[in-house]
């Protein structure tokens, strides 16, 4: 860490018990005292990383001097502590460090020159995929299956932790890395040598965020920016609004964590807080327990705000002890706390804020959110109304996944080996005004049940975002206890999935004795990771899956995750809906999403009365007193203190060693990068775009999701071809996500999400395209047809609509825009995180005029594209506009000015060097130089 020029007289010391530390005193600088909370982060962090030039006296006082009402227009240079890595995103991460090893060495440099040179983690989370459920032995066979699968990941990530300083893994098994981070991995307040200062942490998974439940400012970033950071690099920012949200009430009984933050995300998305800090105050704030302020923060993505905060007071203290962090340092974080004026007590004088939201918590109400995003939220009592609104979007059967095999013949459909009771009951009785294709699956004993629309195919206790909160665990658990005693089970068409975010979780479900009820409904150990959400879920039965095909069902999936967008859980479930574990319960009882909890009952007890959702829910007392007689500080800290050393699997990877790595061409999971291949010590001058053709014409809402290459691999795609060719059995295809570490299989999964419809063609969905370089322009495979266009040196584009790259900030998504050729994206509106992506690949983003769009201006993606003002960025400025010119087949012109979406000098600087780490990698050449 460089000495900062503290022309303030900033640094101070702090005194705490027996131990002093050094600080940098906020009071020292005018104006810094009344600023939000979040702000005083960012304060502290430019003072105590002053270097007269990234950051100067300037930029110190334009935060001071911080205007609420004013639109963001200065950049500053935000330093953050440490960086957090999931392995989807994290191997990539550590394959592009490696390769960039290899680039200095080819340079003329050292390559134990390049390493992480602040704290860099990474927790193993992302791999573990259910395939087995609904036993006692799940989780051990999915562990297993894990690290077969995996073998060759886990031993260039070990590789790494031996090879890189400042650079740690948790092991897989563990739990989910949010929640392991807020558990054990977060400071709160740093001591570096005696010098303390805030947290700051950004990560290469968007709910980084979850730590904002901490009082740790930090965001998720794409895994471009994370290696950038990792380096030295700071990132590059516009000092944001913040939005003040006040919370007054309780929360009443019934009503869960997750129903609020279900609510707040409405509330959120409606107001609009793309690009801004959210942050949490009020008299209502002491009553939010940290587990409850880590489910807010840990949604922030789903709002769509950089961050949600909450500021330190004596409830993160309580959390701190309880997790197991030492005394001294929870002395040391209220003190500094204190000291700065980052503490929340009824004396805290109230700061002004950008924009107002309230939210009167004794008014939230019973929710889920779906079928395909997060902030369309839908009161419990109008789920079942909803759900009949929502299905002929689902089940008209206009839209075909041309990719998908034949459906087998009716006959063919195998029976169901069930072992759990449900015969002769169907998903859906004959609801009114709504397709239905029932089909009747058998099971040996000569039972059967009817799968209809709107059946539950997945229940899955899940995710960052509820796993890590004890209330609504606990209250899964004791619905199940209820639920068991009065003879009611989950369906038997339901793949049931309990996979817990950290082994505490464990811990206290079996000290409250839960696990028996839980497994009595089907809820077995499945895993410690992120599985369904992330689209880890595994297969269906294949007789549930086949059947699903045959009838073109609008099968559902319940999961208590935070994303539901359409393709990302299950390639068999168009329809999903984020709800409470407890609710994620229920509705495996109900097996169907045509339900409503009022009116209908779960069942029947042994004594054939009917048994109602309201006759199960547990009362808050006695998930209360659960809680305080099942969790413990001792709990926490047996489970992490060993936490890096993994278990006898992970100690016995044969694991390669080395200063750089040992590429193996035979690898189908990790390749060398190909960034740097042909790289010059100076950039070469950037270039407008000439004859571009349209590689996809998107429409609104288009997420990383379906750009980025994620969930399973399906057999005859580009991907699998390529892995076919390497001699990987189809059953051993693995995810998408976890095979990130090689561009050849990711390249191919670009723009390949089978719900993708790309607007070049009709009814047409998944990685599909119009390939122009033949007649006629056939359809092809997205990744066939880029490099038909590469063959003939044709640039390519892609045009978009509105919050274009919504969702996770995935790395590939922009990765694997730029290998397939793409030269701009021009969209009507940008998600923040994918918009930096692509400037950090050397991808220009371009917004169509305001209230145009490619519709509106006549344009259907035939055209040929031509793109003048890009070369401006050759003379160290930022174009506002460029010319962009769209020829049609008949050779009339479209003619219209782009703005550039290229919003500060930083950002400039990554383009103009094709990108953000060849930017940092000629700094580092220069500066050994």
């Amino acid at each position: 860490m460089s000495e900062s020029k503290n022309s303030f007289d900033a640094k101070s010391t702090l005194k705490v018990g027996d131990k002093s530390y050094d600080y940098f005193r906020l009071s020292a600088v005018p104006g810094m005292e009344k600023l939000p909370y979040s702000l005083k982060v960012l304060g502290e962090n430019l003072l105590r990383n002053e270097d007269g030039k990234n950051t100067t006296v300037d930029h110190i006082k334009a935060v001071a001097n911080w205007e609420p009402s004013a639109e963001p227009d200065t950049e500053i240079q935000f330093t953050p502590a440490r960086v957090l890595m999931q392995d989807f995103t994290g191997v990539a991460c550590i394959v592009d460090l490696a390769t960039i090893r290899d680039a200095v060495v080819t340079l003329g440099g050292k390559a134990e020159s390049v390493n992480p040179l602040n704290p860099a983690e990474m927790v193993i989370d992302h791999s573990v995929i259910i395939e087995a459920f609904g036993s006692e032995d799940a989780i051990e066979k999915n562990v297993e299956i894990e690290y077969q699968r995996n073998d060759e990941r886990y031993k260039f990530l070990r590789w790494g932790t031996g090879a890189f300083d400042n650079f740690r893994v948790v092991p897989p098994g563990t739990g989910i890395v949010h929640q392991v981070n807020i558990e054990y991995l977060a400071r709160v307040v740093f001591d570096r040598d005696g010098l303390a200062y805030p947290d700051t942490c950004i990560g290469t998974d968007s709910h980084t965020t979850m730590e904002n439940g901490l009082g740790i400012l930090g965001w998720g970033v794409g895994g471009i920016e994370a290696e950038a950071a990792m380096l030295g690099q700071p990132v590059s920012m516009l000092v944001p609004r913040v939005v003040g949200f006040k919370l007054t009430g309780e929360i009443p009984a019934g009503v869960t964590a997750t129903d609020v933050v279900l609510t707040i995300t409405d509330m959120l998305r409606q107001h609009g807080v793309v690009g801004k800090f959210v942050e949490f105050y009020g008299q209502g704030v002491s009553s939010v327990p940290l587990a409850n302020r880590a489910t807010i923060g840990n949604m922030s993505p789903e709002f769509g705000s950089t961050a949600a905060i909450f500021p330190i007071d004596e409830e993160t203290i309580r959390y701190l002890r309880l997790t197991g962090r030492s005394e001294e340092k929870c002395a040391l974080v209220e003190a500094y706390a204190k000291e700065q004026g980052m503490w929340l007590d009824e004396n805290t004088p109230e700061a002004e804020y950008s924009e107002y939201l309230e939210l009167d918590l004794s008014t939230v109400v019973a929710s889920i959110a779906g079928p395909k995003r997060p902030q369309d939220r839908i009161e419990l009592t109008d789920s079942k109304a909803q759900f009949r609104k929502d299905l002929h979007n689902y089940s008209d059967g206009e839209v075909k996944d041309v990719v998908e095999a034949d459906a087998p013949a009716k006959e063919d459909v195998a029976d169901y080996n069930e072992s759990r009771p449900g015969h002769g009951e169907s998903a859906a009785e004959g609801a009114e005004g709504r397709p239905s294709s029932p089909i009747v699956v058998k099971s040996p004993e000569g039972g059967e049940y009817t799968l209809d629309h709107g059946m539950v195919a997945i229940a899955s206790i899940t995710s960052c975002t509820n796993t890590s909160n004890p209330s609504v665990m606990v209250g899964a658990g004791l619905l199940a206890r209820k639920a068991a005693e009065k003879g009611l089970h989950a369906k038997p068409w339901v793949k049931t999935i309990c996979a817990p975010g950290s082994q505490v979780v464990n811990g206290y479900f079996e000290r409250a004795d839960l696990w028996k009820d839980l497994e009595a409904l089907g809820f077995y150990l499945s895993g410690f990771g992120c599985a369904t959400c992330i689209g880890n879920s595994g297969p269906l039965p294949a007789e549930i899956s086949q059947a699903i095909n045959q009838a073109d069902l609008a099968a559902t999936a319940v999961l208590s995750g935070n994303r539901n967008f359409e393709g990302r859980i299950s390639p068999d479930v168009k329809m999903n809906y984020l709800a409470s574990p407890i609710l994620v319960i229920a509705y495996a009882i109900a097996g169907t999403m045509d339900f409503d909890f009022d009116e209908q009952p779960l069942g029947q007890d042994q004594d054939g009365n009917d048994v109602y959702l309201k006759d199960i829910w547990p009362s808050t007392d006695e998930i209360e007193s659960t809680i305080e007689s099942s969790i413990s500080r001792e709990m926490y800290e047996t489970d992490y203190q060993d936490v890096f050393a993994g278990d006898e699997r992970w100690k016995n990877l044969d694991t390669p060693d080395g200063e750089t790595f040992a590429w193996d061409d035979e690898s189908s999971y990790i390749r060398r990068a190909p960034y740097f291949d042909g790289m010059s010590v100076e950039p070469d001058p950037v270039e407008d775009v000439k004859g571009a053709r349209v590689l996809a014409l998107l429409g609104d809402s288009v997420t990383t999701d379906h750009i980025s290459p994620a969930s399973a691999i399906k057999p005859g795609t580009p991907a699998a071809q390529y892995l076919d060719s390497m001699g990987v059995a189809r059953k051993d295809y693995n995810s998408l996500g976890s095979r990130r570490g090689n561009h050849e299989v990711m390249v191919r999964g670009t723009f390949a999400n089978i719900r993708l419809q790309n607007q070049l063609l009709d009814g047409v969905s998944g990685g599909y395209t119009r390939d122009f370089t033949q007649e006629g322009g056939p359809q092809s495979f997205i990744y066939d047809a880029a490099l038909n266009y590469e063959k003939e040196k044709t640039p390519l584009v892609v045009l978009g609509g509105k919050e274009y790259g919504t969702g996770s900030s995935r790395d590939w998504a922009a990765k694997g825009t730029l290998l397939l050729g793409v030269k701009a994206v021009i969209a009507e509106s940008f998600e923040r995180i994918h918009r930096s992506n692509l400037i950090g690949m050397g991808v220009i983003p371009l917004q169509f005029p305001e209230g145009e769009s490619w519709k509106s201006l006549g344009l259907d993606g035939t055209e040929t594209y031509d793109i003048e003002g890009i070369e401006k960025f050759n003379d160290d400025t930022i174009p506002k506009t460029v010319k962009v010119t769209a020829t049609k087949e008949n050779g009339e012109t479209v003619n219209f000015d782009a703005v550039v979406r290229i919003d500060t000098p930083g950002e400039a600087d990554y383009y103009r060097n094709g990108g953000i780490l060849q930017y940092v990698l000629r700094r580092m050449m220069k500066e050994d130089s």
